[in-house]
């Protein structure tokens, strides 16, 4: 198991890592995370909604994702209350200060889980939720050392050094362990660093005779990983201001307040002469090629803030001038002409002018839609020209809201299957000028073909080239690689076995 002395200080990619790791050698490798607080979301094969986190590590060990990979997940709605997923099926809100749903029945799902895979893998990475160490949250904490308890699990524990601190962190943590909890952990890991490892030899030195626990690794800081991260923008796009570098095509997602699965724009940072940024302010969208609304978990209030901020406005005056504006999503809805919320599933007013960009209203409903989709390609637009048009791409739905088109809007694509099962359903919508495409669909950028000729076309718009030497971007599975390359020569592998009770590979790599 996978512990951290905080949020955000790598736990996530380092199981990743692990899963890699251990599947090239050979392992039937599954992750874990019993509770997980993220707006960023994914849908198993069978429809069932996750954390797109274990999602991520489950494509990382070379398995279908499943619900009970994470078992509990918690969507924030707000600073008091969440949505409660439980086994892949969203079961209401609760809000802070209340245990999210009864602890026995989590808790049975959360060891229910945990068994059935357990049976099925030889090996599984399980991560911890926040800080082990919250003692006003000792009584309830159902992500991390009840975890290892019933798995019977060994601990590492990892630090962040890049974020300062990393020596007080690890050894205030262990201060704060039950006795019991202190036992279980069998090594640390410094994440994140950068700089002369000689340095930081004294350091490590002082947590091994501080702590009596072996240092497993020193994790470097890794630069422009194409992997989605868990509960924030990732690590490529934070910070990034100023305009685009001459002769690029610029990218701009709106960072709304409740902007979720982010790494749906994440398949541009792969290629080359694109600048993908977010933006706060309605004026950088201005010079950017292309335009976002992405994913919310709160469309009516990500939709009022649009407004106050001014986004309505300058959304608005690109789409008259012909610019492109793409929804997704909740971003979709909000571009549409109306949300109706008559249940108030996600907000107290029933009726709610959206932009008006895209002939489509949405109707809300108490059942979330989750599913894993194939879809073809419809009208052609700057999105996807006529050579792609009958062609089929793959996604997932996550909404309560469903779009309905106005009569003879143009649709961008056609629901063919969902979660396998043949479906016939148009998706979202066009603008008359084809300017704004909206679609539900999540996760169609990954498309190689689609991301093409987008690009393609909006080169076109500003007469740039196309990059000289350009190749596909690398799969996501040589980015696993690298990450598990960077890993295992950064940690102690053989020892790391020895705290997992596992022989060493052969030297084929398979058991």
């Amino acid at each position: 198991m996978v512990q951290g002395t905080g949020s955000s200080v790598g736990k996530t990619l380092l199981v990743a890592a692990l899963c890699r790791i251990f599947r090239r050698e050979g392992l039937r490798v599954a992750p874990f995370k019993a509770v997980n607080m993220s707006l960023h979301a994914a849908v198993t094969p069978d429809g069932a909604e996750i954390a797109r986190a274990q999602a991520v590590q489950a494509e990382a060990a070379g398995v279908a994702p499943t619900a009970d990979m994470n078992p509990v997940l918690l969507k924030p709605e707000g600073d008091r209350r969440c949505q409660l997923v439980l086994l892949g099926r969203a079961r209401g809100t609760v809000s802070a200060g209340e245990h999210p749903g009864p602890r026995e029945e989590l808790a049975r799902a959360i060891l229910g889980a945990l068994g059935r895979l357990r049976e099925h893998h030889d090996l599984l990475v399980i991560e911890g939720a926040g800080s082990p160490a919250e003692v006003n949250l000792r009584d309830r904490d159902l992500a991390n050392f009840f975890v290892a308890r019933a798995a019977e699990a060994p601990v590492l524990l990892v630090g962040d050094i890049d974020r300062g601190g990393v020596l007080a962190s690890l050894v205030g943590t262990l201060d704060l362990l039950l006795p019991d909890e202190r036992g279980r952990v069998a090594g640390l890991v410094v994440n994140k660093f950068r700089g002369d490892r000689a340095l930081l030899e004294p350091a490590l030195a002082f947590l091994r005779e501080r702590t009596a626990l072996p240092v497993v690794g020193v994790v470097p800081f890794l630069r422009d990983l194409r992997i989605a991260e868990e509960d924030s923008l990732p690590e490529a796009l934070r910070g990034r201001r100023g305009p685009a570098p001459a002769g690029h095509v610029e990218i701009a997602l709106v960072r709304t307040p409740f902007l979720s699965n982010v790494d749906d724009v994440l398949p541009f940072e792969g290629e080359p002469g694109v600048f993908v940024r977010i933006v706060e302010r309605p004026e950088d969208l201005a010079a950017a090629d292309l335009a976002i609304l992405g994913g919310s978990k709160r469309t009516a209030a990500d939709l009022a803030w649009l407004r106050e901020r001014g986004f309505a406005d300058a959304l608005g005056a690109r789409a008259a001038r012909g610019a492109a504006v793409l929804g997704i999503c909740g971003g979709c809805q909000m571009l549409g002409r109306r949300i109706e919320d008559p249940d108030g599933v996600e907000s107290p007013e029933r009726s709610i002018p959206g932009l008006g960009l895209l002939p489509l209203s949405t109707g809300f409903r108490r059942e979330k839609r989750t599913a894993a989709v194939r879809a073809r390609v419809g009208r052609a637009t700057w999105l996807a020209g006529p050579e792609l048009a009958g062609r089929e791409v793959a996604g997932y739905e996550i909404h309560h809201g469903e779009g309905v088109a106005e009569p003879g809007a143009a649709r961008p694509f056609e629901i063919v299957s969902r979660n396998g099962e043949p479906a016939r359903a148009g998706d979202g919508a066009v603008s008359p000028d084809g300017a704004v495409v909206g679609t539900l669909i999540h996760g169609l950028l990954a498309d190689e073909a689609l991301r093409a000729a987008l690009l393609g076309r909006l080169r076109a718009r500003r007469g740039l080239p196309v990059p000289a030497g350009r190749t596909a971007p690398s799969p996501r599975g040589s980015e696993y690689d690298r990450l598990a390359d960077a890993v295992s020569a950064a940690l102690d592998l053989p020892l790391l076995r020895r705290i997992a009770g596992l022989p060493g590979p052969t030297a084929s790599g398979a058991r």
